[in-house]
């Protein structure tokens, strides 16, 4: 009897048609998004753990073991040691009290931007800048207004570093795992800040088309305005860092909404309705 052919859901992600329905699907998006993760491979092996990696912390590059799972409860199914290992990286993360960190890539690919499979994105090359290139076509306050926020973010954590997106900004992550996205405008910089839900001074609440209220909003448009803030930076990177800790998702992936109600350009809807 022929075999039937079983997928999942429909993503169309970077080339993946259907969602994992098993372990080796999940290592294949691993490849996929690794370079967004701020990750590369040294090794990939039989037996526990399934890979050896590193990931960039703004200082250098970590080395972290890595185990593959379509989901994370199957980590302890198969009764593997979490001290020997750093990260499950699985499709479905299902194991609440997981005591290693999880990468659930069915929520992180929410965050990435994607070219789904059609002929116009085949030849497509996407530029990479340098925040200086960013910089030049804006008013020197926002480069001055930019400059003094950094200094900021590495005097609350040296671990804090920003990469540079292909839009005008740049990401801040605590190392780990992104909990500032800036904007350079006209007028100064715009965040969008993890707030796990609490209310931080000087941050206005975003809305959302779905999922928690887990980001906040700042305008910042002086130097004295960006003083007053330090506390709630602050208080981002602790939150950013409990809910690490925790295994909670961030909600990162949430689509935020201006106050018109358009769509945020730094979360766009992914075709596919993900």
């Amino acid at each position: 009897m022929k075999e039937k052919s079983i997928v999942g859901d429909l993503i169309n992600f970077r080339g993946l048609v259907y969602s994992p329905i098993n372990e080796n699907g999940v290592i294949f998006l691993f490849g996929k998004v690794i370079e967004d993760l701020n990750m590369y491979v040294e090794e990939v092996k039989p037996g526990f753990p399934d890979c050896i990696g590193r990931r960039f912390t703004g200082k250098g590059w970590e080395k972290v073991s890595i185990e593959f799972e379509y989901k994370s409860s199957n980590f302890q199914d198969h009764g593997h040691n979490p001290e020997n290992c750093d990260i499950i990286v699985c499709w479905v993360h299902d194991w609440s009290e997981c005591p290693i960190e999880v990468m659930a890539l069915s929520e992180i690919i929410k965050a990435l931007p994607n070219k789904p499979i059609q002929r116009d994105n085949v030849m497509l090359e996407v530029s990479k800048l340098a925040v200086e290139d960013h910089l030049k076509k804006f008013p020197e306050k926002v480069g001055v207004l930019f400059q003094k926020l950094d200094t900021m973010m590495k005097e609350i954590s040296e671990e804090v570093w920003y990469k540079v997106t292909n839009r005008p900004g740049v990401t801040y992550y605590s190392p780990e795992r992104v909990f500032i996205y800036l904007r350079f405008q006209k007028q100064g910089l715009r965040l969008r800040i993890f707030t796990r839900g609490e209310k931080l001074e000087g941050v206005k609440s975003c809305e959302y088309k779905r999922g928690g209220a887990k980001w906040g909003r700042i305008n910042i448009k002086d130097e004295q305005q960006l003083m007053n803030l330090r506390s709630a930076l602050a208080d981002s990177y602790r939150l950013i860092k409990e809910t690490i800790k925790n295994n909670e998702p961030t909600g990162w992936y949430s689509e935020l909404e201006d106050e018109t109600g358009e769509e945020d350009e730094d979360h766009p809807t992914m075709p596919n309705g993900t």
